[in-house]
C-alpha cells in the first residue's frame, strides 16, 4: 500500500522517512568530518560539494515530505500510548522539521553569501541569495553547526523512543515505520 491509512504508514511515507534519516545522519557525519580537512586534502573541495548537493536534495525531499504530511492521512496514535507520549512525539516531529529547514536555509546562506549558486552534483544550480546581512557566512555557519548538533541529539532521542516502544512496551510503533508485522 503506497498511501497511509488510519492505522499504518504507507510505502511513500516510509521511503521518505528512511531516506531523510539516512541523509540527515550522513550529512552530519560528513559535516563533522569535513570541517577539519586541510587545503591539501584531496577531499577539501569534494566533501563540501557532496554536503551541499545532498543538503539541497534533502531540502526538496523535505518540502515534498511536508506537503505529503498535510495531504495524506496520518495513522492515529497507538491506543496504548499515554497522552504525554503522543504530545512529546508530536512536538519532537515539529522541532525536527523546523531544525532541518533551519539548517538547510542556513547552509544556503553560508554557501551563497558570495553570490555564487550551489551546483547540485553538476545536474543543476540552486540560485544564490547573495549577502543579505553583514558576516552572513560566519553567523549562518555558527547557527548551522549548533542547529545540527541539536537536530542530531533530537534524532537520537527519537530513535531511543522508537526502540523503547519496540523492546520495552512491545508495541508496533517502530514496526509501523519498518512495514513489518509483529
Amino acid at each position: 500500500m503506497l498511501n497511509n491509512s488510519s492505522t499504518e504508514y504507507g510505502l511513500i511515507t516510509i521511503f521518505i522517512h528512511w531516506i531523510s534519516a539516512l541523509a540527515v545522519l550522513s550529512l552530519f557525519a560528513l559535516g563533522f568530518w569535513m570541517v577539519d580537512l586541510t587545503y591539501y586534502s584531496s577531499w577539501y573541495k569534494t566533501a563540501p560539494d557532496i554536503h551541499k548537493s545532498v543538503g539541497i536534495l534533502l531540502l526538496f525531499l523535505t518540502t515534498i515530505r511536508l506537503l505529503w504530511r498535510f495531504w495524506a492521512t496520518m495513522p492515529a496514535p497507538m491506543p496504548t500510548h499515554q497522552q504525554w507520549e503522543h504530545q512529546s512525539a508530536r512536538w519532537a516531529h515539529r522541532i525536527i522539521y523546523v531544525l532541518m529547514l533551519a539548517i538547510m536555509v542556513s547552509g544556503i546562506l553560508i554557501s551563497t553569501a558570495d553570490g555564487r549558486g550551489i551546483w547540485v552534483f553538476d545536474w543543476f544550480q540552486f540560485p544564490a541569495v547573495g549577502e543579505l546581512f553583514d558576516d552572513q557566512a560566519d553567523i549562518a555557519g555558527a547557527f548551522h553547526q549548533y542547529a545540527a548538533y541539536s537536530l542530531i541529539g533530537l534524532v537520537f532521542i527519537h530513535a531511543a523512543g522508537a526502540l523503547k516502544h519496540h523492546f520495552i512496551d512491545k508495541d508496533s510503533t517502530l514496526t509501523r515505520m519498518l512495514r513489518v508485522k509483529r
